[in-house]
C-alpha cells in the first residue's frame, strides 16, 4: 500500500514558539520520514500563552480530520496538554503512536499548575494498545528529565527514550522520534 500516513504534530507554547523553534523540529520530522507521511503542523490559539481548553479544543478538531492510523507527536507544554486531552477524551479515528517530546510533567514530582494536572491514572486513559513513546533530552533544562521518569511512572506502557546531549528541542533533531514512528521504513535497522 502506498497510502500516505499522517503525523499531526503539536508546537510547545511560548512566544514564536511555532514559527521560529518547533518549525524546525517539524522540519527535522518530515526530512528524517521521507515520501509517504503528512506531517500536520497547525499553530495553537494565544501561543505565548497556552490554556488547556483553548489547546485541547484545537487539538481536538485537528484530530477529527486525520484517517486511522495516524501518529500524534507533541513537544513541550503541547505534549503535556495532548496527552491530557487523549486522556480526557480519546479520539475518533485509532491511533498509531502517541510521541511526547519534553513533555513538562504536571503534577505531583512536576510543575504546579491546576489547569494542566495530569491524571493519576494516565495509562489506564489512553488508549489502549497505542504504543506511547517518551522522548526527553538529559540536557533539557527547561523540562528536567526527571519529568520523563514521572511519565514513565504515569504512563507503565510508555517507552521511555532518553538522549544524552539533547536540549529541551532535542538539539532540532527528531531522526530518534522518527525512528519509533516507522523503524521499517528507515535506512536502519530495528532492534525491537
Amino acid at each position: 500500500m502506498a497510502e500516505t500516513r499522517q503525523i499531526l504534530f503539536i508546537q510547545g507554547g511560548g512566544a514564536g514558539a511555532h514559527d521560529e523553534w518547533d518549525d524546525k523540529l517539524c522540519d527535522s520530522l518530515r526530512r528524517e520520514l521521507g515520501g509517504g507521511y503528512e506531517v500536520r503542523y497547525p499553530r495553537m490559539p494565544d501561543e505565548d500563552e497556552p490554556s488547556y481548553a483553548r489547546w485541547s479544543a484545537a487539538i481536538r478538531r485537528e484530530m477529527t480530520a486525520l484517517d486511522a492510523g495516524a501518529v500524534v507527536v507533541g513537544h513541550s507544554v503541547g505534549a503535556t496538554i495532548l496527552v491530557n486531552a487523549l486522556a480526557e477524551r480519546p479520539p475518533e479515528p485509532e491511533l498509531r503512536a502517541i510521541v511526547l517530546v519534553a513533555a513538562p510533567f504536571v503534577g505531583a514530582g512536576g510543575w504546579p499548575g491546576d489547569e494542566f494536572e495530569l491524571p493519576h491514572d494516565l495509562g489506564a486513559r489512553l488508549p489502549q494498545g497505542v504504543p506511547v513513546h517518551v522522548f526527553h533530552g538529559l540536557r533539557d533544562e527547561t523540562a528536567p528529565p526527571s519529568h520523563a521518569d514521572l511519565y514513565a511512572r504515569g504512563i507503565p506502557q510508555a517507552q521511555l527514550h532518553l538522549l544524552p546531549g539533547r536540549d529541551h528541542q532535542l538539539n532540532n533533531d527528531l531522526s530518534e522520534v522518527a525512528k519509533a514512528i516507522n523503524p521499517h521504513d528507515l535506512g536502519s535497522a530495528s532492534q525491537e
